[in-house]
């Protein structure tokens, strides 16, 4: 009998010594299970999928009104002359990590009226040499901002809770991706 079996007394091999001893994953390092949203179980799969669309299509156009009002704010804040490309330039530049939103986004998103009714006229409103007026001005473009950014904050969570609805479904029945597919296209035969 050879030595390896009569250590694993049954004639196959035992593990080495060097290999580690095989443990049970500590829970705290096993993902949980995805959980259904209780207020999404009346969609069905391709309502949902629109719905999260819809979120993700709307989150682009506060998106957008959110980045206006900042760069008017960020306009009005500098006091530059009107005109002056370079200071704009400057002022409209900025250096970002590579780590921030890498997405392509639209320039003028889709769905013609803005989130808040007034913010074309709050864009479209000169600034004047008036402290008081400029003042009013930048608290009115503050006040728009500080609502898109709540506003896209609650998107968020929208977006979120589908996207977890989503998983859940596809952690109970993974088959379910595959709707998301157009189906294959029949070639017919034209010789019948």
């Amino acid at each position: 009998m050879s030595e390896i079996s009569e250590r694993s007394g049954s004639g196959l091999p035992s593990t080495p010594s060097w290999v580690p001893a095989s443990r049970p994953v500590p829970a705290s390092m096993l993902r949980p299970t995805p959980q259904r949203v209780a207020e999404l179980a009346h969609l069905d799969l391709v309502r949902l999928r629109s719905y999260r669309r819809a979120l993700l299509q709307e989150e682009l156009r506060t998106s957008y009104w959110r980045r206006l009002i900042q760069a008017r704010r960020d306009l009005l804040r500098a006091d530059t002359a009107p005109g002056d490309r370079i200071a704009l330039i400057e002022l409209l530049t900025e250096a970002r990590a590579t780590t921030g939103r890498s997405a392509t986004l639209l320039l003028h998103p889709d769905a013609g009226m803005p989130i808040l009714p007034h913010l074309p006229e709050l864009w479209a409103t000169l600034a004047t040499d008036d402290e008081p007026e400029r003042s009013e001005l930048f608290a009115r473009l503050a006040s728009a901002e500080s609502v898109l950014s709540s506003y896209r904050e609650a998107l968020h969570r929208r977006i979120d809770r589908a996207t977890a609805d989503l998983v859940a479904r596809y952690h109970e029945d993974a088959l379910q991706c595959l709707v998301a597919l157009a189906p294959p296209r029949v070639r017919r035969s034209s010789v019948q």
